[in-house]
């Protein structure tokens, strides 16, 4: 009874945490999810020139991200650990959305630079907002139950807000686009208005995460300076972690596939670029599910039974969205096995941010220290790193069926849409099989183990008390 009466008491703090995810998704989805179809059928840019970009920018990720997770484990201030780094990087990153979604009017060498810089900026001031607000949930409990709820409650507003950029977008676009258009009346000054709209909510959410969160619990190590011999050693010290960032790495990559040709999947290949909203309200609804469920299926299943069960669901999901999309062309029959394969995929991203919390505890256990944000800067980067497989798929399949071309002709050829749907539907399947045998046969954080890290972690915390 009391342990009910004090989750209750928590519940609102861990509500004001999960309105955050709103606005980071906002910007997350509009970078994900339509940043290449504004790129190629807008602003009309070469796909090499994205498939030359991203591996670059992920380099300097791979030094930017564990750098800002180093930076946030090293603050200490009266405003917290974390919370002013979520500030700051979400004003930052609001307007560098906003501006990488404005072309000036700019063409040629000018534009392609222009954007380059853009797309990097982005990837940094989403860093410094992604990583301190992720890094949090270690620090609120150490219970699997009460983390798994926390970690629901911040991947449902997540949710929102990818819905309301996947669902909305292709809707509003149309409402706020003027001058020179494409022929589904998409244009670059709608693309600036709406990502506009979305860097201020993105401001709003944020701050009213920050000023409804209290930070408990929190970890201070001592100081430490940068250096890639700590991110190397933090990183390849816990196994652990390496085994997680391969097969989230995958089955991100899967789902990302999804979510950015969508929009050419119904612009260009069923010419219903409205058809996308529906599709995407439908996968919601089994988003939300997803989520719902997690609580539910906590009390009898381990992570480890959810996180197959969520994958399982997923796969089969795709297996029929391929049958119904590219291969039967039905397309209500495609939206409604959306529902399966959103259910999986939402359970398998709460799931994966438990799986975090708990390797960061596992970090401890075995080399003694804990690192929350420098691990959790390991979902970013393997999120970007996902980001990267997704496109060179994507723009890789585009450049060889010659789309920019096409879509200058005005026609569509059926072989160009059949490589399309199988991008769509055909490849993240085998993504997340892939996934699902690396997570099965090398993720050992489970069973004995956790039930020894648990009780490791809980005596530590009492002694620490103790001498407080």
């Amino acid at each position: 009874m009391k342990k009910s009466n004090s989750l209750l008491k928590k519940l609102p703090g861990y509500i004001g945490y999960g309105v955050g995810a709103v606005g980071l998704d906002l910007s997350y989805g509009m970078f994900y999810s339509f940043l290449s179809y504004y790129l190629s059928s807008v602003l009309g840019l070469k796909p090499a020139f994205l498939l030359i970009l991203t591996p670059i920018a992920r380099i300097w990720d791979g030094i930017n991200d564990p750098m800002m997770g180093t930076i946030v484990d090293n603050t200490r201030t009266k405003f917290g650990k974390y919370r002013p780094w979520i500030l700051i990087g979400a004003f930052s990153n609001a307007v560098v959305l906003t501006l990488l979604f404005t072309s000036f009017g700019m063409s040629g060498t000018k534009l392609y630079i222009y954007i380059a810089a853009m797309y990097i900026l982005w990837g940094m001031t989403n860093t410094m907002a992604d990583i301190p607000y992720w890094s949090m949930i270690p620090s609120f409990t150490s219970e699997a139950k009460e983390r798994s709820l926390v970690a629901t409650i911040a991947r449902t507003f997540s949710g929102l807000g990818q819905g309301i950029i996947t669902i909305l977008t292709p809707i509003i676009l149309p409402l706020l686009s003027t001058g020179m258009t494409t022929e589904k009346g998409y244009s670059a000054t709608g693309f600036s208005r709406w990502a506009m709209i979305c860097g201020i909510a993105l401001i709003l959410f944020s701050a009213t995460c920050v000023f409804n969160t209290k930070e408990t619990n929190v970890v201070y190590n001592e100081k430490q300076k940068f250096s890639f011999k700590q991110i190397f050693k933090t990183v390849a010290h816990n196994d652990q972690l390496v085994v997680f960032m391969i097969f989230a790495m995958l089955s991100n990559a899967g789902w990302y596939l999804t979510s950015s040709t969508a929009v050419y999947y119904f612009t260009d290949v069923l010419g219903q670029p409205k058809g996308q909203s529906l599709f995407q309200t439908i996968g919601a609804v089994g988003s939300v599910v997803g989520l719902l469920v997690i609580p539910m299926l906590s009390e009898k299943f381990t992570m480890r039974s959810i996180y197959t069960i969520s994958l399982s669901m997923t796969i089969l999901g795709y297996a029929l969205m391929f049958l119904f999309g590219p291969v039967l062309k039905i397309a209500i029959a495609l939206d409604i096995c959306y529902i399966l394969a959103s259910v999986g995929i939402s359970s398998m991203f709460v799931s994966q941010t438990v799986f975090l919390a708990d390797i960061v505890d596992y970090g401890e256990y075995k080399n003694g220290s804990r690192s929350e944000s420098i691990t959790f800067s390991m979902k970013g980067f393997l999120q970007k790193m996902a980001y990267t497989i997704q496109t060179v798929i994507l723009f890789g399949g585009l450049g060889i069926f010659g789309y920019n071309e096409q879509i200058k002709e005005g026609v569509i050829n059926n072989a160009t849409k059949n490589a399309i749907g199988t991008i769509a539907f055909g490849i993240p399947p085998i993504l997340i099989i892939i996934s699902m045998i690396v997570f099965r046969s090398k993720f050992k954080i489970h069973g004995e183990l956790a039930e020894k890290i648990h009780s490791y972690i809980t005596e530590k915390r009492a002694a620490d008390g103790d001498e407080k």
